[in-house]
């Protein structure tokens, strides 16, 4: 991603959270987002767990990456879903806590298995977007991000869509982080290669 002074949408600036923390015997840092999904309660990635205080963790989506927390902040942003060719920004933290923005390209929606839709957008996201915010041109909350995949010489970002994120957070699952592995089928890339110019 690109370095960034603040979230440029204020609904939202005002539902994104920085996350900060030691890693290895507190030896290393290591960033990641959240944001707000409910007054009082917001989503991260539960591999960010370090990130956090423990105190404040709610629980784990039951079948994916996905870990909820209290926090003071009130506001809830608007949703909406993905749309296949639609333009995304996300958000998400860089070296030394600075926020950081990257766009993209919405290339494959996950069908088939009810249980876990995703969606993977091209882009230059990575390190430190790790539960942050993905949003549509109209600044609505899409996603969040999970993880990121070099392929064919293209940067695969891959998020979570908002109806899975409220699904998981109903089937929340008390303070034990979910190591299942996503069964589903590996999705085809061939929708996410190189446009010709």
């Amino acid at each position: 991603g690109a370095p960034a002074l603040a979230v440029a949408e204020p609904n939202i600036a005002a539902v994104y959270l920085p996350l900060h923390g030691t890693t290895h015997l507190g030896l290393d840092t290591a960033d990641g987002a959240a944001v707000v999904i409910a007054p009082g309660i917001a989503v991260t990635n539960a591999h960010n767990s370090n990130l956090l205080d423990e105190k404040s963790v709610l629980g784990y989506g039951s079948a994916s990456d996905l870990m909820f927390f209290r926090t003071s902040r009130q506001e809830v942003p608007e949703t909406a879903p993905p749309a296949i060719g639609g333009t995304v920004i996300a958000y998400g933290q860089g070296g030394s806590a600075n926020l950081r923005v990257a766009r993209g390209v919405t290339c494959i929606i996950a069908a088939g298995n009810p249980d876990s839709p995703y969606f993977i957008f091209t882009g230059n996201a990575g390190p430190g977007f790790s539960g942050g915010p993905v949003l549509n041109l109209a600044g609505r909350l899409v996603g969040i991000t999970f993880a990121y995949l070099d392929s064919n010489g293209r940067r695969l970002i891959f998020a979570y869509d908002m109806k899975r994120v409220r699904d998981e957070f109903q089937r929340i699952q008390p303070r034990q982080a979910s190591d299942e592995a996503m069964t589903a089928q590996p999705p085809d890339y061939s929708g996410c290669g190189r446009r010709k110019r």
